[in-house]
């Protein structure tokens, strides 16, 4: 299989048929050169390889970006380790002896180390082999106006570019905080031993997810949002249902916090809140930020070449990716909002084909699906209540606890639920919710619902395994007009 795969890596270097193909770039070095060397440079490179272009990917860090390097490769592999751990210590099955955790943290963090190296060498180090005529240039690339652009010192004129420099973790302005010192999440993934307590400000993904895995490693962590619920974006009831979970998991969750101010002592990290009125001082080992990201747009010379930014340093793009220099283009966590690694590998390719072909492709958000990796995982798609509603739609709302899905009731978990929201008289599905130990494989069958604007009848008339958790959109969707407990299994 592995040869099969590479082959066709191989074969996709030859330009597509049936696609419009690049004309050359006359005295330009390249015809597409990437500043950055993550998922949507090397989507756009590849992508640019394919159309018969000439590409150069200028990096001067660490190639393969923030996701397989710091960001999704290594928190999920280690959020999977704990949930292993976790279930040993706590099986939900009777007659079955509990595990004793893993005491070997240190190699814990090598293995995922072990996968984050293997994975950079086969998706990224030896992808560049497969294309000839993509260049990897080490150095850090400076913009010099028009479509000019300096790497090491040499002066580069290509037909286009494209701005793909990702981006970093971002701490929020706290009175002592960078005094106190602090983890931020690629810290975290790689620390030397475990605390005996953490606390973690930011309660949306990143910060669910790490609060969730260090704890489930035996550590005490309180988790400290300044927002009324954790998980803010999501539906009220999801977000108050995940907080009641890791609750019990002996998490403290503190919400509707305003933090006054952060200092250490000794060996303590202490945060001085207010919350419901009344002053508080959490004290403990390590202290994690996780209130975001910010874009790497600082000294590559981007505004001197024409290329606006926005509040948080994010590059200004229109529709089709282009900035207000039409020679450059950016794509990837520099943008903004949504910092997804898919989306990004999808906005990188979008953006070389504008770019070299003018094909004019519309950057199109409207059918995203995201997951948070918690146990039990959140994902959602389309509208949320509040949304539809702020749109003036009429709808109607359907939420299925998972106590009644055969396939958690088989599984002992029947943590979660399910939300559908539909539009009243036609039925059009426009959002899905669902918090369930395998939310981010059921999101997708409604993520193409809503996409391609199916009904909720289209769901139910849809055949579903009997014991998957997918099924339980099916049933969702038919408590819009049933009574689901009164239906036999399978019966619709």
């Amino acid at each position: 299989m592995a040869k099969a795969g590479y082959r066709a890596i191989v074969d996709a270097k030859r330009p597509l048929e049936g696609e419009r193909q690049v004309p050359r770039s006359e005295g330009a070095d390249f015809d597409l050169m990437t500043i950055g060397g993550g998922s949507a440079a090397f989507a756009a490179a590849i992508k640019a390889a394919e159309l018969g272009a000439r590409v150069a990917i200028v990096e001067e860090g660490t190639i393969g970006g923030t996701c397989v390097n710091i960001g999704c490769v290594p928190s999920k592999t280690l959020i999977k380790a704990a949930e292993i751990c976790y279930h040993a210590a706590y099986p939900n099955f009777e007659g079955m002896a509990a595990c004793p955790p893993p005491s070997d943290w240190q190699r814990v963090v090598s293995q995922k180390d072990e996968l984050v190296a293997a994975l950079r060498e086969e998706k990224y180090v030896k992808v560049l082999a497969a294309y000839p005529n993509i260049t990897l240039l080490r150095g850090r690339a400076q913009l010099t106006g028009g479509r000019g652009m300096r790497v090491n010192g040499q002066a580069y004129t290509p037909g286009k570019i494209l701005v793909a420099t990702g981006s970093r973790p971002a701490a929020p302005s706290i009175r002592g905080l960078a005094e106190a010192g602090y983890l931020d999440s690629t810290e975290a993934l790689s620390l030397p031993a475990l605390p005996q307590t953490l606390i973690v400000i930011g309660g949306g993904a990143i910060g669910l997810e790490l609060g969730q895995l260090f704890a489930r490693f035996g550590v005490r962590v309180t988790l400290v949002e300044t927002l009324p619920h954790i998980a803010a974006a999501e539906e009220p009831e999801i977000s108050e249902a995940l907080a009641k979970y890791l609750t019990a998991e002996r998490m403290i969750v503190l919400t509707g916090a305003k933090i006054e101010r952060v200092e250490r002592s000794g060996d303590e990290h202490r945060v001085h809140l207010e919350r419901e009125g009344a002053k508080r001082t959490l004290a403990a080992e390590q202290l994690l930020i996780t209130t975001g990201r910010r874009a790497n747009t600082e000294g590559f010379g981007l505004q001197g070449a024409g290329v606006t930014l926005g509040p948080r340093g994010e590059v200004q793009v229109d529709s089709h990716l282009r900035t207000e220099n039409p020679d450059i283009f950016a794509a990837g966590d520099c943008i903004g909002e949504p910092m997804f690694v898919y989306v990004a590998a999808y906005a990188g390719q979008l953006a070389a084909e504008n770019a070299l072909t003018g094909a004019g492709k519309v950057y199109d958000l409207s059918a995203l699906p995201r997951v948070t990796f918690t146990d039990p995982q959140l994902a959602s798609v389309g509208l949320t209540e509040a949304q539809a509603r702020t749109e003036g739609l009429a709808i109607e709302t359907a939420m299925l606890p998972l106590e009644h899905v055969p396939r958690a009731q088989a599984a002992r978990n029947t943590k979660g639920l399910i939300k559908l929201i539909q539009e009243r008289g036609n039925g059009r599905l426009l959002g899905a919710h669902v918090l369930a130990a395998e939310a981010g494989e059921v999101i997708q069958e409604a993520t193409l619902a809503i996409r391609f604007k199916l009904t909720t009848k289209d769901i139910i008339g849809t055949y579903h395994p009997y014991l998957t958790m997918v099924e339980g959109l099916k049933l969702c969707a038919l408590s819009f007009t049933k009574d689901v407990k009164q239906l036999s299994c399978c019966a619709g």
